[in-house]
Protein backbone atom coordinates (compact mmCIF):
# COMPACT_ATOMS: atom_id res chain seq x y z
CA UNK A 1 0.00 0.00 0.00
CA UNK A 2 2.59 2.23 -0.02
CA UNK A 3 3.69 4.65 2.71
CA UNK A 4 0.34 4.40 5.30
CA UNK A 5 -0.56 7.25 7.30
CA UNK A 6 0.15 5.58 10.46
CA UNK A 7 0.19 2.26 11.59
CA UNK A 8 1.59 0.01 14.54
CA UNK A 9 4.97 -0.95 13.95
CA UNK A 10 7.69 -3.72 15.34
CA UNK A 11 11.54 -3.60 15.01
CA UNK A 12 12.92 -7.66 14.82
CA UNK A 13 16.11 -8.29 16.89
CA UNK A 14 16.38 -11.20 15.30
CA UNK A 15 17.08 -10.32 11.78
CA UNK A 16 17.84 -6.61 12.52
CA UNK A 17 20.33 -7.20 15.09
CA UNK A 18 22.59 -4.03 16.73
CA UNK A 19 25.30 -3.26 14.23
CA UNK A 20 22.54 -4.14 10.98
CA UNK A 21 20.56 -1.42 9.35
CA UNK A 22 17.38 -0.38 11.03
CA UNK A 23 14.12 -1.98 9.67
CA UNK A 24 10.59 -1.77 10.53
CA UNK A 25 7.56 -4.46 9.95
CA UNK A 26 4.18 -3.61 10.15
CA UNK A 27 1.75 -5.41 12.50
CA UNK A 28 0.69 -8.75 9.88
CA UNK A 29 3.92 -9.54 8.81
CA UNK A 30 4.86 -9.59 12.79
CA UNK A 31 2.64 -12.54 12.77
CA UNK A 32 3.41 -14.17 9.29
CA UNK A 33 7.05 -14.18 9.18
CA UNK A 34 8.50 -12.82 12.86
CA UNK A 35 6.33 -15.09 14.86
CA UNK A 36 9.50 -16.52 16.96
CA UNK A 37 11.49 -13.57 16.52
CA UNK A 38 12.60 -11.12 19.38
CA UNK A 39 10.29 -8.45 18.57
CA UNK A 40 10.50 -4.60 19.91
CA UNK A 41 6.94 -2.90 19.73
CA UNK A 42 7.23 0.70 18.48
CA UNK A 43 3.62 1.33 18.86
CA UNK A 44 2.25 3.52 15.93
CA UNK A 45 4.35 5.66 13.04
CA UNK A 46 3.54 8.08 10.79
CA UNK A 47 4.26 7.56 7.02
CA UNK A 48 6.21 4.19 6.76
CA UNK A 49 6.25 1.35 4.74
CA UNK A 50 6.80 -2.12 5.87
CA UNK A 51 10.59 -3.18 5.55
CA UNK A 52 9.96 -7.11 5.71
CA UNK A 53 12.02 -8.95 3.30
CA UNK A 54 13.45 -5.94 1.20
CA UNK A 55 17.10 -5.42 1.13
CA UNK A 56 17.82 -4.74 4.57
CA UNK A 57 16.81 -8.97 5.56
CA UNK A 58 19.54 -10.80 4.19
CA UNK A 59 17.99 -13.98 4.42
CA UNK A 60 14.33 -13.52 4.62
CA UNK A 61 11.31 -13.07 2.21
CA UNK A 62 7.73 -11.57 3.36
CA UNK A 63 5.76 -14.28 2.98
CA UNK A 64 2.24 -11.86 2.67
CA UNK A 65 4.41 -9.73 -0.11
CA UNK A 66 7.67 -11.24 -1.52
CA UNK A 67 7.81 -8.20 -4.23
CA UNK A 68 9.26 -5.59 -2.42
CA UNK A 69 11.18 -2.40 -3.02
CA UNK A 70 14.73 -2.96 -1.93
CA UNK A 71 14.84 0.31 0.04
CA UNK A 72 12.01 2.46 1.34
CA UNK A 73 13.62 5.75 1.04
CA UNK A 74 10.77 7.69 2.72
CA UNK A 75 11.06 5.81 6.22
CA UNK A 76 12.62 7.23 9.03
CA UNK A 77 14.72 5.42 11.77
CA UNK A 78 15.41 6.35 15.33
CA UNK A 79 17.01 4.37 17.89
CA UNK A 80 13.51 2.69 19.06
CA UNK A 81 14.57 0.33 16.24
CA UNK A 82 16.78 -1.01 17.92
CA UNK A 83 14.60 -1.39 21.10
CA UNK A 84 16.66 2.27 22.79
CA UNK A 85 14.31 5.21 23.60
CA UNK A 86 14.47 8.13 25.55
CA UNK A 87 17.84 10.70 25.55
CA UNK A 88 19.47 8.08 27.99
CA UNK A 89 19.36 5.42 25.04
CA UNK A 90 17.52 2.61 27.00
CA UNK A 91 15.29 -0.21 26.79
CA UNK A 92 11.82 0.01 27.91
CA UNK A 93 11.28 -2.07 30.24
CA UNK A 94 14.75 -1.57 31.17
CA UNK A 95 15.56 -4.02 33.90
CA UNK A 96 18.27 -1.89 35.82
CA UNK A 97 15.91 1.11 36.04
CA UNK A 98 14.62 1.31 39.86
CA UNK A 99 12.31 4.42 39.33
CA UNK A 100 9.07 4.16 38.27
CA UNK A 101 8.44 6.55 35.33
CA UNK A 102 5.73 6.50 32.16
CA UNK A 103 7.17 6.88 28.92
CA UNK A 104 5.77 9.92 26.84
CA UNK A 105 5.80 9.80 22.91
CA UNK A 106 6.73 13.05 21.23
CA UNK A 107 4.19 13.39 18.68
CA UNK A 108 7.36 15.24 16.33
CA UNK A 109 10.32 12.61 16.44
CA UNK A 110 7.84 10.01 17.61
CA UNK A 111 10.75 8.99 20.13
CA UNK A 112 9.55 7.85 23.36
CA UNK A 113 11.26 9.33 26.94
CA UNK A 114 10.93 9.01 30.48
CA UNK A 115 8.97 12.21 32.32
CA UNK A 116 11.74 12.54 34.39
CA UNK A 117 14.28 13.27 31.34
CA UNK A 118 11.55 15.91 29.70
CA UNK A 119 13.26 19.38 31.44
CA UNK A 120 10.16 19.52 33.15
CA UNK A 121 7.23 17.57 35.37
CA UNK A 122 4.62 16.53 33.32
CA UNK A 123 1.19 17.18 34.17
CA UNK A 124 -1.41 14.01 35.20
CA UNK A 125 -1.30 12.11 32.15
CA UNK A 126 -5.32 12.96 31.98
CA UNK A 127 -4.21 16.72 31.41
CA UNK A 128 -2.52 16.77 28.58
CA UNK A 129 -2.74 14.66 24.91
CA UNK A 130 -0.31 15.27 23.32
CA UNK A 131 3.47 16.07 24.21
CA UNK A 132 6.26 18.06 22.05
CA UNK A 133 10.40 16.98 23.58
CA UNK A 134 13.05 19.11 24.26
CA UNK A 135 14.84 18.68 21.16
CA UNK A 136 11.76 19.76 18.74
CA UNK A 137 11.05 22.41 20.58
CA UNK A 138 14.24 23.98 19.41
CA UNK A 139 13.96 22.61 16.22
CA UNK A 140 10.64 24.13 15.68
CA UNK A 141 10.66 27.71 18.04
CA UNK A 142 7.87 29.14 16.87
CA UNK A 143 5.66 26.30 19.15
CA UNK A 144 6.53 28.52 22.11
CA UNK A 145 4.77 31.56 20.71
CA UNK A 146 1.32 29.02 20.71
CA UNK A 147 2.66 27.13 24.02
CA UNK A 148 2.21 30.54 25.95
CA UNK A 149 -1.93 30.23 25.27
CA UNK A 150 -2.52 26.54 24.82
CA UNK A 151 0.14 24.35 26.22
CA UNK A 152 -0.92 22.65 29.69
CA UNK A 153 1.13 24.55 32.12
CA UNK A 154 4.11 22.20 33.52
CA UNK A 155 5.75 22.43 36.57
CA UNK A 156 9.80 22.94 35.66
CA UNK A 157 12.11 21.17 37.25
CA UNK A 158 14.91 23.00 38.96
CA UNK A 159 17.94 20.82 39.80
CA UNK A 160 20.14 22.61 41.16
CA UNK A 161 20.99 26.47 43.15
CA UNK A 162 22.88 27.51 39.94
CA UNK A 163 19.24 27.02 37.72
CA UNK A 164 17.95 28.82 40.91
CA UNK A 165 20.55 31.46 40.27
CA UNK A 166 19.59 31.78 36.40
CA UNK A 167 16.00 31.96 36.59
CA UNK A 168 16.22 34.72 39.48
CA UNK A 169 18.75 36.62 36.78
CA UNK A 170 16.32 36.44 33.82
CA UNK A 171 13.80 38.12 36.14
CA UNK A 172 16.10 40.63 37.36
CA UNK A 173 16.86 41.28 33.75
CA UNK A 174 13.42 42.55 32.83
CA UNK A 175 13.69 44.97 35.87
CA UNK A 176 16.14 46.36 34.56
CA UNK A 177 14.55 46.79 31.16
CA UNK A 178 11.94 48.52 32.33
CA UNK A 179 14.46 50.99 34.33
CA UNK A 180 16.04 51.48 31.26
CA UNK A 181 13.15 52.14 29.33
CA UNK A 182 12.04 55.00 31.93
CA UNK A 183 15.42 56.70 31.85
CA UNK A 184 15.42 57.13 28.48
CA UNK A 185 11.89 58.67 28.33
CA UNK A 186 10.13 55.42 25.93
CA UNK A 187 7.92 54.81 28.57
CA UNK A 188 6.84 58.40 28.98
CA UNK A 189 6.25 58.44 25.11
CA UNK A 190 4.14 54.98 25.31
CA UNK A 191 1.96 56.25 27.39
CA UNK A 192 1.32 59.29 25.38
CA UNK A 193 0.51 57.47 22.71
CA UNK A 194 -1.96 55.55 24.94
CA UNK A 195 -3.42 58.67 26.06
CA UNK A 196 -3.69 59.72 22.52
CA UNK A 197 -5.82 56.63 21.74
CA UNK A 198 -8.30 56.72 24.42
CA UNK A 199 -9.17 60.24 23.02
CA UNK A 200 -10.25 57.81 19.85
CA UNK A 201 -11.94 55.54 22.26
CA UNK A 202 -14.10 58.13 23.48
CA UNK A 203 -17.69 58.47 21.74
CA UNK A 204 -18.33 61.06 18.97
CA UNK A 205 -21.11 63.48 18.67
CA UNK A 206 -20.74 64.08 14.96
CA UNK A 207 -22.09 61.78 12.25
CA UNK A 208 -20.40 58.29 11.36
CA UNK A 209 -18.56 59.38 8.63
CA UNK A 210 -17.22 61.98 10.06
CA UNK A 211 -15.97 59.96 13.42
CA UNK A 212 -14.47 57.14 11.28
CA UNK A 213 -13.01 59.78 8.70
CA UNK A 214 -11.13 61.97 11.96
CA UNK A 215 -10.20 58.26 13.85
CA UNK A 216 -8.84 57.28 10.37
CA UNK A 217 -6.70 60.75 10.17
CA UNK A 218 -5.49 61.02 13.74
CA UNK A 219 -4.45 56.85 13.67
CA UNK A 220 -2.02 57.55 10.05
CA UNK A 221 -0.64 60.31 12.09
CA UNK A 222 0.76 58.29 14.70
CA UNK A 223 1.38 54.95 12.37
CA UNK A 224 2.62 55.30 9.42
CA UNK A 225 1.13 53.50 6.13
CA UNK A 226 3.53 50.84 6.01
CA UNK A 227 3.00 49.99 9.51
CA UNK A 228 -0.73 49.80 9.15
CA UNK A 229 0.08 47.71 6.07
CA UNK A 230 2.15 45.29 8.30
CA UNK A 231 -0.46 45.33 11.41
CA UNK A 232 -3.29 44.47 9.03
CA UNK A 233 -1.27 41.75 7.21
CA UNK A 234 -0.06 40.31 10.83
CA UNK A 235 -4.02 40.29 11.91
CA UNK A 236 -4.61 37.57 8.92
CA UNK A 237 -1.72 35.33 10.72
CA UNK A 238 -2.36 33.83 14.14
CA UNK A 239 1.41 33.18 14.54
CA UNK A 240 2.65 36.85 14.18
CA UNK A 241 -0.32 38.06 16.64
CA UNK A 242 0.86 35.93 19.32
CA UNK A 243 4.48 36.50 18.31
CA UNK A 244 4.11 40.11 19.18
CA UNK A 245 3.01 39.44 22.58
CA UNK A 246 5.55 38.75 25.25
CA UNK A 247 6.01 34.71 25.90
CA UNK A 248 9.29 32.95 26.89
CA UNK A 249 11.49 30.40 25.49
CA UNK A 250 12.61 27.81 27.76
CA UNK A 251 14.58 24.54 27.93
CA UNK A 252 11.80 21.87 28.48
CA UNK A 253 9.23 19.68 26.52
CA UNK A 254 5.72 21.04 26.15
CA UNK A 255 2.41 19.22 26.70
CA UNK A 256 -0.77 19.94 24.66
CA UNK A 257 -4.37 19.65 25.11
CA UNK A 258 -6.66 18.36 22.66
CA UNK A 259 -7.64 20.16 19.83
CA UNK A 260 -4.60 22.29 20.05
CA UNK A 261 -3.40 21.22 16.30
CA UNK A 262 -6.88 22.77 14.95
CA UNK A 263 -5.65 26.42 16.36
CA UNK A 264 -2.06 26.12 14.95
CA UNK A 265 -2.35 29.28 12.12
CA UNK A 266 -2.53 27.76 8.23
CA UNK A 267 -1.76 31.09 6.13
CA UNK A 268 0.42 30.74 3.31
CA UNK A 269 3.90 31.79 4.92
CA UNK A 270 3.25 29.64 7.81
CA UNK A 271 2.18 26.60 5.69
CA UNK A 272 6.08 27.10 3.89
CA UNK A 273 7.24 27.55 7.46
CA UNK A 274 5.82 24.29 8.52
CA UNK A 275 6.99 22.49 4.95
CA UNK A 276 10.85 23.72 5.29
CA UNK A 277 10.72 22.08 9.18
CA UNK A 278 9.26 18.93 7.64
CA UNK A 279 6.14 19.31 9.93
CA UNK A 280 2.99 19.45 7.89
CA UNK A 281 1.36 16.76 10.06
CA UNK A 282 1.09 19.32 13.18
CA UNK A 283 -2.07 21.24 11.30
CA UNK A 284 -3.86 17.30 10.70
CA UNK A 285 -5.57 16.55 13.56
CA UNK A 286 -6.40 12.82 12.00
CA UNK A 287 -2.42 12.70 12.33
CA UNK A 288 -3.13 12.03 16.16
CA UNK A 289 -2.95 8.82 17.81
CA UNK A 290 -6.38 9.52 19.06
CA UNK A 291 -7.82 9.70 16.28
CA UNK A 292 -5.60 6.46 15.31
CA UNK A 293 -7.24 4.62 18.11
CA UNK A 294 -10.90 6.03 17.27
CA UNK A 295 -10.37 4.58 13.60
CA UNK A 296 -9.40 1.56 15.16
CA UNK A 297 -12.54 1.02 17.67
CA UNK A 298 -14.51 2.37 14.84
CA UNK A 299 -13.54 -0.59 12.43
CA UNK A 300 -14.10 -3.28 14.92
CA UNK A 301 -17.34 -2.22 16.06
CA UNK A 302 -18.22 -3.01 12.06
CA UNK A 303 -16.61 -5.98 12.32
CA UNK A 304 -18.62 -7.01 14.99
CA UNK A 305 -22.06 -6.21 13.99
CA UNK A 306 -24.06 -8.74 12.28
CA UNK A 307 -24.95 -8.18 8.38
CA UNK A 308 -27.79 -10.11 8.64
CA UNK A 309 -29.35 -7.95 11.39
CA UNK A 310 -28.39 -4.81 9.84
CA UNK A 311 -30.24 -6.09 6.73
CA UNK A 312 -33.12 -7.26 9.31
CA UNK A 313 -33.32 -3.81 10.62
CA UNK A 314 -33.37 -1.67 7.14
CA UNK A 315 -36.58 -4.12 6.64
CA UNK A 316 -40.40 -3.38 7.25
CA UNK A 317 -42.27 -6.13 9.50
CA UNK A 318 -43.85 -8.65 6.69
CA UNK A 319 -40.24 -8.04 4.91
CA UNK A 320 -38.31 -9.30 8.26
CA UNK A 321 -40.53 -12.25 9.43
CA UNK A 322 -40.07 -13.93 5.25
CA UNK A 323 -36.36 -13.30 5.05
CA UNK A 324 -36.31 -15.23 8.72
CA UNK A 325 -38.50 -18.17 7.43
CA UNK A 326 -36.21 -18.06 3.82
CA UNK A 327 -32.91 -18.45 6.45
CA UNK A 328 -34.11 -20.95 8.60
CA UNK A 329 -35.24 -23.04 5.95
CA UNK A 330 -32.20 -22.32 4.23
CA UNK A 331 -30.53 -23.53 7.15
CA UNK A 332 -32.40 -26.58 8.48
CA UNK A 333 -32.12 -28.25 4.67
CA UNK A 334 -27.89 -27.53 4.22
CA UNK A 335 -27.85 -29.13 7.38
CA UNK A 336 -29.54 -32.16 6.45
CA UNK A 337 -27.92 -32.13 3.10
CA UNK A 338 -24.45 -31.86 4.83
CA UNK A 339 -25.57 -34.63 7.34
CA UNK A 340 -25.32 -37.46 4.53
CA UNK A 341 -22.01 -36.49 3.49
CA UNK A 342 -20.91 -36.88 7.24
CA UNK A 343 -22.43 -40.17 7.95
CA UNK A 344 -21.24 -41.70 4.12
CA UNK A 345 -17.38 -40.47 5.46
CA UNK A 346 -16.99 -38.28 2.27
CA UNK A 347 -15.71 -34.93 1.18
CA UNK A 348 -17.62 -32.12 -0.06
CA UNK A 349 -17.15 -30.47 -3.45
CA UNK A 350 -17.30 -27.78 -4.95
CA UNK A 351 -19.80 -28.85 -7.30
CA UNK A 352 -22.14 -30.79 -4.17
CA UNK A 353 -22.65 -27.33 -3.29
CA UNK A 354 -23.75 -25.61 -6.40
CA UNK A 355 -25.95 -28.81 -6.74
CA UNK A 356 -28.06 -27.95 -3.23
CA UNK A 357 -28.24 -24.33 -4.06
CA UNK A 358 -29.59 -25.06 -7.81
CA UNK A 359 -32.23 -27.43 -5.71
CA UNK A 360 -32.99 -25.15 -3.23
CA UNK A 361 -33.72 -22.34 -5.66
CA UNK A 362 -35.91 -24.44 -8.03
CA UNK A 363 -37.84 -25.67 -4.60
CA UNK A 364 -38.08 -22.23 -3.51
CA UNK A 365 -39.70 -21.24 -6.95
CA UNK A 366 -42.08 -23.85 -6.89
CA UNK A 367 -43.54 -22.99 -3.18
CA UNK A 368 -44.00 -18.93 -3.99
CA UNK A 369 -45.53 -20.17 -7.28
CA UNK A 370 -48.22 -21.57 -5.40
CA UNK A 371 -48.67 -19.16 -2.43
CA UNK A 372 -50.54 -16.25 -2.70
CA UNK A 373 -50.86 -13.40 -0.22
CA UNK A 374 -54.57 -11.26 0.57
CA UNK A 375 -54.74 -8.95 3.29
CA UNK A 376 -57.34 -9.39 5.91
Amino acid sequence: QGAVRRQALYACGTCTPPGAEPAGICLACSYECHGSHRLFELYTKRNFRCDCGNGKFKNLQCKLFPDKSKVNSGNKYNDNFYGLYCTCKRPYPDPEDEIPDEMIQCIVCEDWFHGRHLGAVPPDSGDFHEMVCQACMKHCPFLWAYASQLAVPALTKVNSLEDERIVLKAEESEEQKKEIKKESGVERQETKEEKQMEEFNEPSTSSGSAYMYGYCSKFLQIFPVETAKATSESLLCKLKELQSNHFLKKDTATFWPSNWRSKLCTCEECLKMYSELEVQFLTDECDTVLAYENKGTSDQETERRDPLMDTLNSMNRVQQVELICEYNDLKTELIDYLRRFADEGTVVKREDIHHFFEEFRSRKRQRTDRMQYYCS
